[in-house]
């Protein structure tokens, strides 16, 4: 088999309910960091590694707005280093989640393929896992071009 042609899953964009609460979440949670805000109703933000954009829902399609009763994503993940920064993670953003408008969706957990994770959500409801994963949080990533 030939190594595939892409380079990751990378890139994810979210439609968002309120923009100013969600990119508040994403900047103070998860320490993103913005690279390009084109009008009001668009930020792009970076990991250093990933690239997340959030979509404000325009405002004449918002009042008509109804999320679905179980979104077709189950979650997105950020990998972490390894357990114990999962829960050095856990313990450092639980007390500011709800604030953000987010909750705790699990607790901190080992599954049974070695990982060791905890759920929560951004404003609007999408999952957020944090991860350790045995193989994936072993690589490392090139700075570069």
């Amino acid at each position: 088999m030939s190594l595939p042609l892409h380079r990751g899953l990378r890139h994810l964009a979210l439609r968002v309910t309120d923009l100013p609460t969600s990119r508040r979440f994403y900047e103070e949670l998860l320490g993103m960091k913005v690279v390009w805000e084109p009008d009001a109703d668009n930020v792009y933000f970076s990991s250093g590694h990933d690239n997340l954009a959030l979509h404000q829902i325009p405002q004449n399609e918002l009042s008509a707005y109804r999320p679905p009763q179980g979104q077709l994503l189950d979650h997105v993940g950020v990998i972490l280093d390894n357990p114990q920064t999962v829960d050095r993670m856990f313990t450092e953003i639980s007390p500011k989640i709800a604030r953000l408008g987010g909750t705790i969706v699990k607790q901190p957990k080992q599954h049974r393929d070695g990982s060791y994770s905890f759920y929560f959500s951004d404003p609007d409801g999408n999952v957020i896992q944090a991860l350790y994963e045995p193989t994936i949080s072993k690589l490392r990533w090139e700075t570069g071009t």
